[in-house]
């Protein structure tokens, strides 16, 4: 699946334009929305990876919107669509990362959204998904997407779960792992790291003693999101 995009924008033709272009881009899963409330009422039931917000929507100013999104602690990158150039200092201003001038090019705006994905991506305010959790680095903290229940984790936990997210689909063996979260010079022993990734298991596998999200691979680690 795509990175989840939310287009909040009342322009039908630009939305269904928007909508075939996107399409053909498989990292992308686009959903359409032609007000602020009906894109606050998607941001509270979906968790998206970036929101395109139009400054001039119908039920409210997109740049007061943004505003409101950031008072509310919506950390989601945010791109706004604007068609005047006197809007540029305000919706920086407003808390958006970045903006693009209508009328755009479609090429233009794939790259604003992975800028923003990428910048957002190894931000501390990033969440992160890893199996039925939304992971919040910079919180410490878990949170089950079913349930909501928070799982809170230490400061080991929280780098252990980050470079091997990091890392990708790869294997990661116990030494470049005890490197990375304890530095060079600590003096720790692989025991100490497994006792670690033991307690963190308790906390997030289902079944800890057949872990399906931090699984032992032969030599280290691998994290299956």
């Amino acid at each position: 699946m795509g990175k989840k995009i939310l287009l909040v924008d009342d322009d039908d033709a630009l939305c269904d334009s928007l909508m075939e272009q996107l399409q053909l881009h498989d990292e992308f899963e686009l959903r359409v929305s032609g007000t602020v409330k009906e894109g606050l009422d998607l941001l509270e039931k979906e968790y998206f990876d970036c929101i395109l917000l139009d400054v001039g929507l119908p039920d409210l100013n997109g740049i007061a919107a943004c505003r409101s999104m950031r008072r509310n602690g919506i950390k989601t990158p945010i791109v706004m669509l604007t068609a005047s150039d006197t809007d540029t200092v305000l919706v920086i201003d407003a808390g958006a990362n970045n903006y693009i001038m209508k009328p755009f090019r479609i090429g233009v705006l794939l790259n604003a959204i992975r800028s923003e994905l990428c910048l957002n991506e190894y931000s501390e305010d990033a969440d992160l998904l890893i199996g039925p959790y939304t992971f919040k680095p910079g919180s410490k903290m878990l949170i089950e997407d079913v349930t909501g229940k928070k799982v809170k984790l230490t400061e080991k936990e929280t780098s252990i779960l980050k470079f091997l997210y990091y890392t990708g689909d790869q294997i990661v063996n116990r030494d470049t792992l005890l490197v990375e979260v304890w530095g060079y010079n600590s003096g720790v022993t692989t025991h100490t790291l497994e006792t670690h990734v033991y307690r963190l298991r308790q906390k997030i596998e289902l079944n800890p003693s057949e872990a399906e999200i931090l699984v032992t691979e032969t030599g280290g680690y691998r994290l299956v999101v």
